[in-house]
């Protein structure tokens, strides 16, 4: 069984610290391929370089370039010609952590709106997907896709969290979905379970978004409180149950839909063997 997490963030303190070990766990664990997050320009390139000195064989490691509403207020006139040299890596697979968040606001939202409108001209000039951040603001990421959906290859809203109202109309507006722990936390993530069976299964990918949103319902529980993409292998097993899904051919569709929206090459043997 072979597992992609779309979404790593090894720059993270928490993890750069000790990423050699974690990847060989997540390799242990059967996850073959990861996505590592970018969330500003230093975070992207910080990204790429790790993708470049950790994985020698060229078809492990891959990553995103963009930035996140969080920092949208950084963005002015250089962001785009800095991001733009960033995605012409090729280790760089999509745009984006990009997007809106009306839920805590550090970033004004006039400026997060024109950060994103930004980073979706540069996705549709380059003809490369988008890797999407929403936060209580589907309706109005919403109505800035739509001006450029036609012109965009593939879009997915990662670490979807939000109610069938949403689901439904990124679905409609033909978009990918990423589903991590959040659906194994009981407090508020079981909203989720009925939905998951309507995803399409070219529609659906798996990440962890280490070190963040551990699984609740892992065991043993890691001491050090953190996610990893080793734990990957949790949020397949409850997806798998409420799509009444064998693990196995979850495994399998997800990490072909990941393939083909990041364009990932298929694993040489020697890659396979050591999974």
């Amino acid at each position: 069984m072979q597992l992609i997490d779309i979404a790593v963030n090894l720059t993270h303190p928490s993890l750069a610290t000790q990423a050699e070990a974690l990847l060989e766990r997540a390799r242990a664990a059967g996850v073959c391929q990861l996505v590592l997050t970018g969330t500003s320009l230093s975070e992207s390139e910080a990204s790429l370089e790790l993708c470049r000195r950790l994985d020698d064989s060229g078809e492990r490691l891959f990553s995103t370039a963009g930035v996140h509403p969080h920092d949208a207020s950084a963005w002015n006139g250089a962001s785009a010609t800095a991001l733009k040299a960033l995605l012409g890596e090729p280790e760089v697979r999509a745009v984006g952590e990009c997007g809106l968040d009306f839920d805590r606001d550090f970033s004004p939202r006039p400026q997060q709106e024109k950060a994103l409108e930004e980073q979706l001209a540069l996705a549709a000039e380059l003809a490369m997907p988008v890797f999407l951040h929403e936060r209580e603001a589907s309706q109005r990421l919403l109505e800035i896709l739509r001006d450029f959906r036609d012109r965009l290859p593939a879009a997915v809203v990662h670490c979807f969290t939000g109610e069938r109202r949403a689901l439904y109309a990124y679905l409609d507006l033909d978009l990918h979905i990423g589903i991590t722990g959040w659906v194994c936390d009981e407090r508020r993530g079981t909203h989720l379970h009925p939905l998951l069976g309507d995803i399409p299964a070219d529609r659906l990918m798996l990440e962890t978004d280490s070190p963040f949103l551990l699984p609740r319902s892992l065991r043993p529980k890691p001491k050090s409180g953190r996610n990893e993409p080793a734990f990957l292998t949790e949020v397949l097993r409850e997806v798998a149950r409420h799509r009444r899904q064998s693990e196995q051919q979850l495994a399998a569709e997800t990490s072909a839909c990941a393939r083909a929206f990041f364009g990932l090459p298929v694993p040489s043997e020697r890659e396979v063997a050591q999974s």
